[in-house]
């Protein structure tokens, strides 16, 4: 991960060389060029706007053009510091390696990090981004890489740190309480402190915050969700010391939430909230929404969902269901209820629901999501299967549910089996304005993912199975792609 050890492609370009000006006689004839290197007479802060649009590691790149580049990169206001880590396959091939050469490869990207930050001349960045397995045993590099970037006003702020399912892993490193001029709470914290923290603290830049496997605690994260005047953006997820999260009157700027895999996380509020959109992913936990008048986006998927899922969905966003406008959620394992009385989505445009595509009952908890969502325009049905044929029951018929404004269905890991095909049909019968169907048989929502080579012929079964069954029973004014 050195920044010597991947070296760019060479650049298609003139940034370095000069051509001869033309004089006297050879002026004006044809195919005599007149043109100096203009790029590198540009000032500073338009070649620096220009690196900043490139890679780091290509950025870095341009010093060797020329005396005049030597040094341009090293103002780039984008640092980010991509080594393509969580890019495919790559998480899984880092995983199986042996302990010391992951140990090897983690220390050699810090040490690329650092000698960035340490070279940097520029006055400002707008983004800092690492993504790399990394853990508690690099936290004196990770609290100097945030302290550069407090004091140089960074506006994005990511930190997606990986874990391994060892025991060293489960080291996450912790965000520094000091590097926001908190005292973290222990024995004496009732003792005032009388020394300067020597630090800048607070982030009064910051837009967007996305926090990997680090762990914060609720003081934490409630400071920048109430301190940082600008913040738009915030995504945690995989942190051990977030118990109960207060969002409450949050700054006026913060819009958008994500929260998912707290491992010890019992309860969210958010009240008084300009949140637009809302996402969690994990246990099931309690969950309070009070007077999000601008909330329209909601994402909920617990990793083993209780039977009682729509009910309980029901009630804890009971007050703002009706003026959502994309809703995605995994509802596998949850029981059908003829009884309960099914919310309104007065305004749901995109629906998006992960489901058990063999469960007996599947079409009818589709038909009370089609009848309550009367101006639904997108559905997107992410299909899992039971893997054991023998425990398959033949899915129940529902009964037709015209549904008048539903124009796009999307099938996200799409299979040769019966269930699929039912959902389909189902849903080609129902929608009358339908225009066009995707099948896509990838399970995109799975991640890391990298299928093996018997999921991958069940893959080309389902796309050859699509393309042979599917397309035949669609009317011709519906479009069919299958990706």
């Amino acid at each position: 991960m050195d920044q010597s050890d991947s070296v760019p492609m060479v650049f298609e370009c003139n940034l370095g060389k000069r051509r001869r000006c033309c004089e006297g006689k050879n002026e004006g004839k044809k195919g005599v060029y007149n043109s100096l290197d203009r790029i590198s007479a540009m000032p500073d802060e338009i070649l620096v706007s220009i690196l900043s649009l490139l890679p780091l590691k290509e950025a870095a790149a341009t010093s060797i053009l020329s005396r005049r580049w030597q040094y341009v990169w090293m103002s780039t206001m984008v640092l980010n510091f991509d080594a393509n880590f969580d890019v495919g396959s790559n998480i899984c091939r880092f995983g199986a390696l042996k302990r010391k050469l992951r140990d090897l490869e983690s220390g050699r990207y810090v040490n690329w990090v650092n000698r960035v930050v340490e070279q940097h001349r520029g006055p400002n960045i707008e983004e800092f981004s690492v993504c790399f397995q990394l853990n508690d045993r690099f936290t004196s590099s990770i609290d100097k890489w945030i302290q550069f970037a407090i004091e140089k006003g960074v506006t994005t702020l990511v930190l997606k740190f990986f874990s391994q399912l060892d025991s060293a892993s489960l080291n996450f490193y912790a965000f520094p309480h000091k590097l926001l001029g908190l005292e973290k709470k222990c024995l004496y914290s009732y003792i005032p402190s009388l020394r300067p923290c020597g630090y800048k603290v607070g982030f009064q830049s910051l837009k967007v915050l996305h926090f990997q496997w680090v762990d914060v605690t609720d003081e934490v994260l409630e400071y920048f969700l109430s301190n940082c005047a600008v913040l738009e953006r915030v995504t945690v997820y995989g942190t051990k010391s977030l118990v109960n999260l207060r969002v409450v009157r949050p700054s006026a700027a913060l819009k958008h939430l994500a929260i998912g895999a707290c491992l010890g996380l019992q309860g969210i509020e958010i009240c008084e909230a300009n949140l637009v959109s809302f996402k969690y992913d994990g246990s099931v936990i309690n969950l309070l929404l009070t007077n999000v008048p601008l909330l329209v986006e909601v994402s909920i998927s617990y990793i083993s969902n209780p039977r009682a899922f729509i009910e309980l969905f029901s009630s804890k966003l009971s007050c703002c269901l009706s003026q959502l406008e994309i809703l995605m959620l995994k509802i596998t394992r949850a029981d059908y209820n003829p009884k309960h009385v099914f919310p309104m989505l007065a305004n749901l445009k995109h629906l998006e629901l992960i489901v058990h595509a063999d469960y007996r009952l599947a079409l009818h908890h589709l038909t009370s999501f089609l009848k309550a969502s009367p101006f639904l325009q997108r559905l997107v049905l992410k299909l899992d299967f039971i893997v054991s044929l023998e425990d398959i029951e033949k899915i129940k018929k529902a009964a037709k549910c015209p549904h008048h404004y539903l124009k796009v269905v999307e099938i996200v890991g799409y299979r040769a089996r019966a269930s699929a095909v039912d959902h389909i049909l189902f849903l080609i019968k129902s929608a009358t304005a339908l225009e066009k169907i995707v099948i896509d048989p990838l399970r995109r929502w799975a991640y890391p993912y990298e299928p093996g080579s018997e999921e991958l012929s069940d893959v080309a079964e389902a796309r050859e199975h699509a393309v042979q069954l599917i397309k035949t029973k669609l009317p011709s004014t519906v479009e069919f792609v299958c990706l």
